[in-house]
């Protein structure tokens, strides 16, 4: 229906639309926060050690099976708007530090679900955005002052971060096989910059192939060029190569405007023919001068090109990714060059072994014992093709806790510990805000509590029970590093037993969760505009709204 009004006299005025939906005050909010909370329910159950898999299906039915927070988001087709943004503060999360994307979505769901006990109370919406922010605020400073810095050339200790990261996914003995990768993955790219250290996780290649077992993923020290050697005739194995990075088509090139050339004898034909081969043939001269043993191009190659490289034993490979380019030039330590004129000796890369492989079906190049590569790769195996998807999830979360603690080396302790010490802060903060905003605050301080509670339900405890114990403990001196070990139903120091996390990740959460809670509270009217049925002309998808006979 139309939205309509009236004037003084009576006379009806249309604002809006027909067809357009409205609805306004508490009824926006409570749909609002309910299609929230539907989202933050259905990852509830796969946060922690315990955490179950959900299996999603999507239109094409191709299925997916993790409890990837991030990723089960992304395959979940969610409608309404509210639930979206849950979807982007997952999102954000990812980009961000690359984990915690379970914990926002159930924190943001929790802080909601606190914030309507109090709207029912009559406390303002605007109150309690003004506490949530205040109470955000204050987390932060919890979290940094419970945090350790470590020493990331402890090995055994940058393990137990990666391991954390892992400890819900499904991956069985290879778990400690694939911190280990990510680990030396890291290292390997992490460079100084001024006073800081940045790892930026792009520099490393992930190569997926079905086949073998989870445990025959390998760290390459050089990067897998997904192509095959273009000619039968060249060298399919060069050790101390160098290799040249051409951003050109080794091609005669076509003229952009149509031209004619008017041949009237045969011998013309014979120097056209010759020009454009002696042309091909000193494109190769010139590759050849400068000491290249292998070519990796961006464009194409042309056929004779081919033939004249294979005869100078020169391996080949043609329309590789630029992105590709970019890292083998990163790893050899060469340069992409768009001018054969000016290629030179020092323009060419070095690896100590170039090699195509057959891996399953395909055939791949590998580009290894580079000198000092500042970008490797990772080649994923696993049995299932759904396997190979999770390992690839979780060899990302790996990266990522490494990259964040390379960056930043503080880490808080995990296990739900960190969450009732904010809680507990909180709590004592509280009484100094005062006012309708203390109600906020120590609704936030409950909600930060959601994270141990659904660990230990999730690992079959006794939630309440658990959550008492920890408040007691944490009450005590010396119990701030005390969390959950959901595997004995035990509480153990988190520190000690490896369950530790990022400080970046734990803030980044508390951040993310408290904003979108904030901008869904804040929301008092939804306008929805009438959406078109069918296809173009009408609700039949025929001109003029006609149907088929």
């Amino acid at each position: 229906m139309a939205y309509l009004t009236q004037t003084q006299s009576g006379q009806p005025v249309l604002i809006l639309k027909e067809g357009t939906t409205r609805s306004k005050g508490k009824e926006a909010q409570r749909n609002n926060i309910m299609a929230a909370q539907v989202v933050s329910e259905v990852l509830k159950t796969t946060l922690g050690p315990r955490g179950m898999d959900k299996m999603l299906i999507d239109s094409l039915g191709d299925i997916t099976i993790t409890n990837d927070g991030a990723t089960i988001l992304k395959e979940m087709d969610v409608e309404h708007p509210a639930a979206k943004m849950m979807i982007e503060i997952a999102k954000t999360q990812d980009d961000m530090v690359g984990d915690g994307t379970t914990t926002v979505v159930v924190l943001a769901g929790e802080l909601l679900k606190k914030a309507e006990e109090l709207l029912d109370q009559n406390v303002h919406p605007m109150m309690l955005v003004a506490g949530y922010r205040k109470a955000a605020q204050k987390a932060i400073e919890i979290i940094a002052k419970n945090a350790v810095a470590i020493d990331v050339e402890d090995q055994k200790m940058m393990m137990k971060v990666a391991l954390t990261s892992m400890g819900s996914k499904a991956m069985g003995a290879a778990k400690e096989h694939f911190a280990e990768i990510a680990i030396e993955a890291i290292k390997q790219v992490a460079q100084k910059r001024a006073d800081k250290t940045i790892a930026d996780i792009d520099n490393i290649q992930l190569v997926k192939k079905t086949g073998k077992s989870l445990i025959e993923t390998q760290l390459v020290r050089g990067i897998i060029v997904d192509k095959e050697v273009v000619h039968p005739g060249m060298p399919r194995k060069i050790e101390n190569a160098k290799i040249a990075l051409l951003d050109l088509a080794l091609e005669i090139e076509k003229t952009e405007i149509s031209a004619e050339i008017h041949i009237r004898q045969p011998n013309q034909m014979k120097a056209f023919l010759d020009q454009e081969d002696s042309t091909l043939k000193e494109m190769v001269t010139k590759i050849k001068a400068s000491g290249a043993d292998i070519v990796f191009c961006q464009k194409g190659i042309d056929d004779m090109v081919q033939h004249y490289l294979s005869q100078v034993g020169i391996m080949a490979a043609r329309r590789v990714k630029e992105s590709d380019m970019e890292k083998l030039a990163r790893a050899t330590g060469g340069r992409v060059s768009s001018n054969l004129n000016e290629l030179k000796a020092a323009d060419l890369g070095f690896a100590g072994l170039v090699e195509e492989r057959k891996i399953g079906d395909d055939k791949m190049i590998f580009v290894e014992k580079c000198k000092d590569p500042h970008s490797v790769a990772i080649l994923i195996r696993a049995g299932l093709e759904r396997m190979v998807d999770e390992a690839e999830r979780v060899i990302i979360d790996a990266l990522s806790v490494i990259s964040d603690v390379t960056e930043n080396n503080k880490i808080v302790a995990g296990g739900g510990a960190i969450e009732i010490e904010i809680a507990k802060g909180l709590r004592n903060y509280s009484t100094k805000v005062g006012g309708r905003q203390q109600l906020a605050v120590e609704a936030f301080a409950d909600a930060v509590e959601v994270i141990p509670r659904t660990l230990a339900e999730n690992g079959g405890l006794e939630a309440i029970d658990i959550l008492i114990e920890l408040r007691q403990v944490h009450d005590k001196e010396g119990g701030k590093f005390i969390g959950i070990n959901v595997f004995t139903g035990k509480l153990q120091n988190s520190i000690e037993n490896g369950v530790i996390e990022p400080i970046v990740v734990k803030e980044q959460a508390i951040k993310s969760a408290a904003e979108s809670a904030a901008m869904i509270l804040r929301v008092d009217d939804i306008i929805t505009a009438k959406s078109p049925k069918g296809g173009p002309g009408g609700p039949g998808g025929m001109p003029g709204g006609m149907g088929e006979e």
